[in-house]
């Protein structure tokens, strides 16, 4: 189910279809266009972001997220790592995954974080929160306003590497079906 986040225009190519897609700047085989590249950045999942530490070690935290055709947005607080973490060292990456075993599918994002602050984080928040809180949570003095208080400022992430998977095309192609044939291959995961 996509989720309205978007404020422009979808940019790119369609990818070549292979089980992986891994596109860089310049390169076509895949794009933030891709039918499961959208599907993925314009749903309600969680994404693992990680951002590198002071001492070389990564941070990955789980984040709420809106795409919007172009770049991928995270409502967040000034005093969070990850924050601390961009103002050292922009690059960063971010992984949306399916979780579920009869569709395992995902997609990668490296890119360079920026932070939008003031009515502009204010917005990109309100759609964040839109996007992963009912209307009655929202309204709710209990969540809503905390939510609005705590994330302070916006993380914008400007794509550079896009990298997909979808299991469904690797049976396709390199399995012969074995695992569309055989549900009980591919192990459920725990929630």
């Amino acid at each position: 189910m996509a989720h309205d986040c978007a404020e422009a225009p979808n940019k790119g190519t369609t990818g070549s279809g292979s089980p992986v897609n891994c596109v860089q700047q310049g390169e076509s085989m895949a794009s933030l266009s891709d039918a499961l590249v959208k599907e993925l950045l314009s749903g309600r999942h969680i994404a693992s972001f990680s951002s590198q530490n002071a001492d070389g070690s990564i941070h990955v935290v789980a984040v709420w997220y809106c795409f919007d055709g172009g770049n991928l947005y995270v409502a967040t607080s000034t005093r969070t790592r990850k924050a601390r973490n961009i103002q050292s060292n922009p690059k960063v990456s971010l992984m949306i995954d399916s979780r579920d075993p009869a569709v395992s599918r995902g997609v990668c994002i490296a890119g360079t974080a920026r932070f939008l602050t003031g009515e502009s984080a204010r917005n990109w928040n309100a759609k964040v929160h839109g996007k992963y809180l009912s209307p009655a949570a929202l309204a709710d003095e209990r969540v809503g306003p905390v939510f609005a208080a705590w994330d302070d400022v916006t993380i914008q992430v400007t794509p550079t590497n896009v990298f997909a998977w979808d299991m469904r095309e690797a049976d396709k192609q390199v399995f012969g079906g074995a695992f569309e044939k055989n549900p009980g291959y591919l192990l459920g995961v725990e929630n």
